[in-house]
């Protein structure tokens, strides 16, 4: 596969759409050059594994919020018996 692009006045360059779906390249996400001479290749970058622990720590810890905030919505309770809690209403059957 052969592309070509234009380089900006701030050395930037835009990846062919086809290029990055078949590296699979997204907005934010790593790349790599490596020099080989005169020629330059691009591939898709290693990932951070650092950062990916801490966005992993940050997505568990939200989910443990979550669950904390509805565990009164634990499965085995009939849906009445939520609803009524949900509204504030013990009165209804």
């Amino acid at each position: 596969m052969s592309k070509q692009t234009n380089l900006t006045v701030k050395g930037q360059v835009t990846i062919p759409k086809d290029v990055r779906d078949a590296l699979g390249l997204t907005a934010g996400g790593p790349v790599a050059f490596e020099r080989d001479g005169d020629r330059v290749f691009l591939r898709k970058g290693d990932v951070d594994q650092a950062e990916l622990a801490r966005r992993r720590a940050a997505i568990l810890a939200d989910i443990d919020r979550v669950v904390e905030k509805y565990k009164h919505l634990r499965t085995g309770r009939p849906t009445d018996e939520i609803m009524r809690e949900l509204r504030g209403d013990e009165s209804l059957p």
